[in-house]
């Protein structure tokens, strides 16, 4: 019931599907829901999820609405959580040494780019793309380019 492109996309790491997509995927394949996640390595799951703006996917909330186009960008299920949203702006060439937060962080670039340092690895992202790691990893954002970078910044973090 869903595309050769989603499932393409849930092959190569570059999507996860939804619950309801995960377990008709787990029942295409003829494997109990159970044994399929024992078989997972868990230290092996990613640590920073990325969206391209070209992977989003059209979703319809609305029937019978016009002008409206939601586009769904990342799914992640967290418990017991509060949520903080801010909107970050780097001017060119800012530096600041590497920060970890007790949030887990989603950034969606509203304009520019930026080269993202999570723990050892740097991800480019540009206008429309998203990021989304856990903020115990040390990180930083690096703006390279002559124009400044704006994003939204949202703080998933635990109310306890």
């Amino acid at each position: 019931g869903v595309s050769n492109g989603l499932i393409s996309r849930i092959e190569n790491g570059r999507t996860i599907p939804s619950l309801p997509v995960l377990f008709n995927i787990i029942n295409a394949l003829e494997i109990e829901v159970g044994s399929f996640f024992d078989k997972i390595d868990k230290d092996k799951a990613p640590k920073i999820w990325v969206a391209r703006k070209s992977d989003y996917q059209t979703v319809e909330k609305e029937t019978d609405v016009k002008g409206f186009a939601y586009k769904h960008i990342i799914s992640k299920s967290l418990t017991s959580i509060g949520v903080e949203a801010v909107i970050l702006e780097i001017a060119p060439n800012s530096i600041r040494e590497k920060i970890s937060t007790d949030a887990y962080e989603f950034k969606y670039i509203l304009s520019g780019s930026v080269v993202y340092c999570v723990d050892n690895e740097e991800i480019e992202v540009f206008e429309g793309d998203s990021l989304f790691f856990d903020g115990r990893l040390p990180h930083v954002p690096i703006n390279k380019s002559t124009e400044p970078v704006k994003m939204l910044v949202l703080y998933f973090f635990n109310k306890e």
